[in-house]
């Protein structure tokens, strides 16, 4: 009854796919999520953190996640930012990190655990009001099945009162959270700075985990002021390498948009933004 459709509703991602064949959409959007753990807990700050956070990374096994909790309406995340931005690149130096590899995560915890041994669990605090119990308990129960430590999601009724502890705990005074928690970021335009600057800069609005590197912000300095996109882009990207030694944020994968047309229309396509290019379309 429509030419197009710009959101497939929940009760259909099962079946869109099969049911428009090339005519369904199901992209990566300009939508990053993560987590992120205080580096001001115990055990999570300084080479220790380093560690642990590398090998919390490699226990994640992302794919299946996202084909089974998501119907595969999500894209295992290969950076920090979002492949329909120009200049967004899968092979980033130090992106393995992100790679599902159990063997790895237990080396890398137990480095960390000759430096400190970890006691209690690791936690993914998250509102349940905004439907992420199912991932998180996905996310947890594959560190725990890989690293054999304890591990489940922190449950926050809504998402006012879990923002209430995150900027407690960006500003270093008492809060509640035991770990680590849901954060994430939808681009306000299309550009790589977008996805870092905010998130991870020294004092940045949305640098809910409080990080800072000097050399990140440097790096992020000459982008903002380079001759051209490609430059621009180039440096970003560097500064990109740094977060995956750091792993200021842990990335998980991107949203998808997804939608699909009738054989009324062709020229269908979705622009960095989730919206179908309207212009574009031609009617039968």
């Amino acid at each position: 009854n429509v030419d197009v459709v710009d959101q497939i509703p929940s009760s259909a991602l099962g079946s869109f796919e099969s049911d428009l064949g090339d005519r369904a959409v199901n992209q990566a959007a300009a939508i990053f999520q993560s987590f992120t753990i205080p580096q001001s807990l115990p055990h999570w700050g300084g080479e220790e953190g380093k560690l642990r956070r590398a090998a919390i990374s490699h226990a994640i096994d992302r794919q299946t996640i996202t084909d089974t909790i998501f119907n595969g309406t999500r894209t295992p995340a290969s950076d920090f930012t979002s492949p329909v931005i120009s200049g967004w690149s899968e092979s980033v130096e130090g992106s393995d990190v992100l790679q599902y590899d159990p063997d790895k995560a237990k080396e890398l915890w137990a480095q960390a655990e000759a430096i400190s041994p970890f006691e209690g669990a690791f936690t993914i605090a998250y509102n349940v009001d905004g439907g992420h119990q199912e991932w998180v308990e996905a996310v947890t129960n594959s560190v725990k099945n890989v690293l054999g430590i304890e591990a489940a999601g922190q449950q926050y009724a809504v998402f006012a009162d879990l923002r209430t502890d995150v900027n407690a705990a960006k500003r270093g005074e008492a809060h509640g959270l035991t770990g680590g928690f849901r954060t994430g970021w939808q681009a306000d335009y299309p550009g790589l700075f977008n996805f870092l600057g905010p998130l991870y800069a020294t004092d940045a609005s949305s640098n809910d985990g409080g990080y800072s590197n000097p050399a990140f912000d440097e790096l992020l300095t000459k982008g903002s002021s380079a001759a051209s996109l490609e430059e621009a882009n180039g440096f970003f990207q560097e500064a990109q390498t740094i977060l995956f030694q750091d792993l200021p944020a842990i990335p998980l994968w991107y949203s998808n948009v997804t939608g699909g047309s009738a054989e009324t229309v062709s020229n269908v396509e979705f622009g960095w933004n989730s919206v179908p290019l309207y212009y574009a379309i031609t009617k039968a």
